[in-house]
């Protein structure tokens, strides 16, 4: 005990005084700019709140409308299994290679967009577009390619790529960013070029949360899919959508279950493989 004790006070000895305060520092909060945030947080709420009409007791009245809702879809009607699988294994086709796809390209816009690699007039152009890609709903993208290639599943695919595009290679170009300079900075020095640097001091220590990153991706795309349907861009959502226009309760509880079933099944399968990669 005592030697631990020692080992402390000379840890703390060896530390210079200004490096003392800026360690202090980081795990000290701003109280005044703290306490003042609350209220300015609160207000904000409120302002958003009522804007939209948030009311409690009208989410209260209306809770015996959605138990009744609920109660419709029990018993759930599995005579039409076949189609139900047929459709999920379309969607899951369409997430596989939307997000393939996705990633490929995201990944050239984040090394045009990540500012320790791209020089500026390089950098600023490519976040415009991804700002662009990203403001634009994937609903609106899904139509303009069901317009251009006709129903089905690849105008979801492109739709569910260009998507993609907005939201992970901004996400991407960030992992870079995050980086330890360090390495990339000795690199440099000895006379690595550009490639050289991306190759061995970049994309080795963001390899980890660009993995993750992408299996989010996937998780998003089947449940994007899913949507997508809704505008016949393929996969199970136009059956969905079909089903509670026919008032078909028993299926549609059928198709939610199935594709929750699908949902759990890829986000254990992820859980397992970030484990892996960290």
């Amino acid at each position: 005990m005592g030697t631990e004790t020692e080992s402390r006070s000379v840890v703390g000895s060896e530390l210079s005084a200004n490096d003392r305060t800026r360690l202090e520092r980081a795990f000290s909060i701003p109280r005044g700019r703290f306490l003042l945030g609350i209220p300015v947080a609160l207000l904000i709420l409120l302002w958003s709140a009522g804007g939209v009409g948030f009311d409690f007791l009208k989410l209260g009245q209306g809770s015996l409308n959605m138990v009744e809702f609920l109660g419709r879809l029990i018993p759930p009607d599995f005579s039409k299994i076949s189609t139900i699988l047929e459709l999920l294994l379309e969607t899951l086709q369409m997430a596989i290679v939307g997000t393939v796809l996705g990633v490929v390209f995201s990944l050239l816009m984040a090394f045009c967009s990540a500012s320790n690699i791209a020089p500026s007039w390089l950098y600023y152009p490519s976040r415009w577009v991804m700002n662009v890609i990203r403001a634009v709903p994937d609903l609106v993208f899904a139509l303009m390619f069901v317009s251009a290639v006709g129903l089905g599943p690849f105008a979801g695919i492109l739709a569910m790529t260009l998507g993609s595009v907005g939201s992970i290679g901004k996400i991407f170009a960030e992992a870079m960013e995050a980086v330890d300079k360090g390495p990339v900075v000795a690199m440099q020095a000895v006379g690595a070029s550009k490639r050289q640097v991306v190759q061995y001091g970049i994309l080795p220590q963001a390899a980890a949360p660009l993995v993750s990153y992408t299996l989010l991706l996937f998780e998003g795309n089947v449940r994007g899919a899913t949507i997508l349907g809704l505008v016949g861009a393929g996969g199970i959502g136009l059956e969905l959508t079909t089903a509670m226009r026919m008032y078909d309760y028993g299926h549609l509880s059928a198709i939610i279950i199935c594709i929750i079933v699908l949902v759990t099944i890829i986000d254990q399968g992820s859980a397992l493989i970030r484990r892996r990669i960290t």
